[in-house]
């Protein structure tokens, strides 16, 4: 069964219609309703495309959260040939909440580094949810650095709602492990393409999307804090959270405006929960379109990714 967010109701109602006369018709129970169904679909289609036109960015927040959107491994396992993941920072553990190997994209290697939030209650816990401790991060540094070492190009899935915030994690240094993380970064002597596929939060996510080139889903979300956590500070009221994702500019649209990403990958009607294969192959073109370019430009990459980020703001 689909998982239908607080704002669909409306398609939620026709399209459980829609299931119930096509039951009805398979058991025999009805007359010809091929008509009907036809133009339920229809109104389904239509008020589907009327809702996601117009989002505002606090149903966008609960779109980028929706547990059925393609969630990392689903895009290494349809992006990526020949993945060989990596485990451990040599330091203390693995964390899983970061998934990160090598692999092949399109016949090319390169150096895959992700989040990952868990599709159902056991792998939300073997993962933590997407949110990263700081062995996660120190994982991640190993990975660049064998990138790097390797002349391999770097690809980030970032989609967390934020770093561990847990006394453990703050005791091994998790604001170390994200400053660490960042400069690695920023650092690298190859290319990097950044990804943001659901949520991007905070210094979590800005750990590893420090990236050449940064993009993300059109309903996807990147902020400082998340909309809860705004309103908690400057409000101390969370039923204020609509208010504050409206005014932090969180959404793909905002940050493309501003030049803090550099494109938008469209989603299919509905949001990329719904057909997740076009999502991941829109993702997977522009990826390459990408390398293509970078594999064609007299580039070095620590000056570009320099520019880019201190060019940051200076229009604003």
């Amino acid at each position: 069964m689909y998982n239908y967010l607080d704002f669909e109701k409306p398609v939620q109602d026709l399209e459980l219609k829609i299931l119930e006369l096509k039951k009805l018709a398979e058991n025999g129970e009805a007359v010809d309703v091929g008509e009907e169904i036809s133009r339920l679909e229809k109104r389904s289609r239509d008020a589907l495309r009327d809702l996601y036109k117009a989002l505002t960015p606090w149903q966008k927040v609960q779109v980028a959260r929706h547990p059925d959107r393609p969630h990392c491994v689903d895009y290494i396992k349809g992006l990526f040939t020949d993945f060989t993941p990596l485990a451990g920072d040599r330091n203390f553990g693995d964390d899983q909440a970061i998934v990160g190997g090598f692999a092949r994209f399109r016949g090319e290697p390169v150096a895959v580094i992700g989040q990952e939030k868990g599709s159902d209650t056991a792998s939300r816990i073997k993962h933590n949810f997407g949110s990263v401790r700081p062995e996660g991060y120190r994982k991640a540094v190993r990975l660049m650095e064998l990138a790097d070492r390797f002349q391999i190009p770097l690809l980030t899935l970032v989609d967390t709602a934020g770093a561990y915030p847990g006394v453990g994690a703050e005791e091994r240094g998790q604001a170390e492990a994200i400053a660490r993380s960042t400069s690695a970064c920023l650092s690298l002597k190859v290319p990097s393409i950044s990804v943001v596929i659901g949520e991007g939060g905070s210094g979590g996510a800005i750990a590893i999307a420090t990236a050449n080139r940064v993009y993300m889903l059109e309903h996807a979300i990147y902020s400082v804090i998340s909309p809860e956590g705004a309103a908690s500070i400057l409000w101390r009221d969370t039923t204020r959270s609509k208010d504050a994702a409206t005014n932090m500019k969180i959404t793909a649209q905002d940050l493309l405006e501003m030049k803090i990403i550099d494109a938008i990958i469209p989603e299919p009607m509905g949001g990329a929960q719904r057909a997740p294969e076009t999502v991941i192959a829109s993702t997977g073109d522009l990826i390459a379109r990408t390398m293509k370019d970078f594999a064609g430009a007299n580039t070095d990459f620590r000056e570009q990714r320099r520019e880019k980020y201190l060019a940051m703001g200076r229009s604003l």
